[in-house]
């Protein structure tokens, strides 16, 4: 494998307080150096300038949906999300469960150049078609002591728990899937990350009554601290803003218990939620893209369902949408770039267990690195409740490398930037 001279880019690692003009080098499949001018230690090795380019640590994204064609239309190509999309490492979140996990390490895990892990899903079916059929995440569909076997089994692929708690379940179950669910994650000792905002459509008889507002109190009383709550940007009711607009009251307070907050942009994601949520001083820790085949334009495979049930859920043909492109509408937001690179870095390394080995770039550490353009002007950002602005500032993903190897960024997937 040869050497890799990153030259000149413009070096941010927050987990070794680094913002400057550095060069890299990688020798295999580790990094060798770090230096203002590494050219006399880099003899025969390949330069690639990287002057007016971000030089970040290996971009980790906390919310794919990866188990290619065992959760039908849902899971995407691995290396799709990750290196041909500038990221190095992938959660795949909730698309294995104790009864799929060895295909998943099989088939996924161990074929892609993408680093996946996996956030095993609480349920039994795992994240079959997008958890198209409501019954099969019943109470009766969990079973804990296998999920924390299957786990425990697994500690180098099983980084979490993944469970919901929403409206279309809840009032179908209440409260039970949680409490199983939060039991999982104590057993194993691992966080359970929480969707937030509608996922199914309440039923249509026999169901509860159940006041989206009360959702986020009553889970969270659940929870243990390092367990994640996600979607704080969500367009759908049940989450982190009350139906009259206002942040939920508890947020702040399970924050300060310990919990974390997860973006999982989606195509749920609000800017108007967003800025709501910020302006009250809720910043969240990770950012996870929640790409996925109902929100992202890929063929689908013959047979599958053509439409989520719940249609907001859909690609609605507003936007598209990446991990990187999410950092963009983070930025646009308002949040610095610093923190910006924290939630796909070293905030991310953590979340997964893994600070220290991921998410930093240290000499005789894994060459882990994404190489993002950096460019001004004026663009148009816009969600899928049509809600659009502007941005002077756009990042796209140039390369990566990956265990010392280059991936360009040339995923069809990648957003096109709209100029305004």
């Amino acid at each position: 494998m040869p050497k890799l001279l990153l030259k000149q880019g413009r070096v941010i690692d927050p987990a070794a307080g680094i913002d400057a003009t550095l060069d890299i080098l990688v020798d295999g499949t580790t990094i060798a150096a770090i230096g203002a001018d590494l050219s006399p230690q880099a003899v025969g090795a390949e330069t690639v300038d990287c002057r007016g380019r971000l030089v970040l640590p290996g971009l980790i994204d906390t919310h794919a949906h990866v188990y290619q064609y065992v959760t039908g239309r849902f899971g995407l190509n691995a290396d799709l999300c990750g290196v041909r999309s500038g990221v190095t490492t992938l959660v795949d979140q909730g698309g294995a469960s104790c009864i799929t996990v060895p295909g998943f390490r099989h088939y996924v895990a161990q074929p892609s150049a993408t680093r996946v892990l996996s956030y095993l899903s609480a349920y039994l079916v795992g994240g079959l078609e997008g958890h198209y059929y409501p019954d099969l995440y019943s109470p009766e569909c969990l079973d804990a002591e296998a999920s924390v076997k299957s786990a425990l089994a697994n500690p180098d692929l099983v980084k979490g728990i993944k469970a919901h708690a929403e409206i279309g379940g809840f009032a179908r179950w209440g409260v039970d899937v949680m409490k199983i669910a939060s039991k999982i994650g104590r057993d194993a000792k691992l966080p359970v990350y929480i969707h937030f905002g509608q996922l199914w459509p309440k039923p249509e008889s026999g169901g509860r009554e159940v006041d989206p507002d009360s959702i986020f109190n009553r889970v969270v009383e659940m929870l243990k601290p390092g367990d994640i709550l996600a979607h704080p940007f969500s367009r759908h009711p049940g989450g982190f803003v009350e139906q009259s607009g206002k942040l939920h009251p508890l947020v702040t307070e399970a924050i300060q218990r310990g919990l974390r907050v997860d973006v999982g942009h989606g195509s749920h994601f609000s800017f108007r939620t967003a800025q709501l949520v910020l302006e009250q001083g809720v910043v969240p820790d990770t950012l996870g893209a929640d790409m996925h085949g109902y929100n992202t334009v890929v063929p689908a495979p013959p047979g599958t369902p053509d439409s989520h049930p719940d249609e907001e859920h859909s690609f609605l043909g507003k936007t598209q949408f990446s991990l990187v492109s999410a950092m963009t509408s983070m930025l646009a937001l308002g949040l610095p770039l610093n923190h910006v690179v924290k939630m796909v870095s070293v905030n991310a390394a953590r979340m997964i267990g893994m600070e220290g080995t991921l998410g930093t770039l240290k000499v005789g550490g894994v060459a882990d690195i994404s190489v993002l353009d950096d460019q001004r002007g004026r663009w148009t950002l816009e969600d899928n409740e049509g809600t659009q602005i502007v941005t002077e500032r756009m990042l796209t993903p140039a390369f990566c490398v990956r265990d010392g190897v280059r991936y360009e960024a040339d995923a069809p997937s990648l957003p096109l930037p709209i100029a305004a």
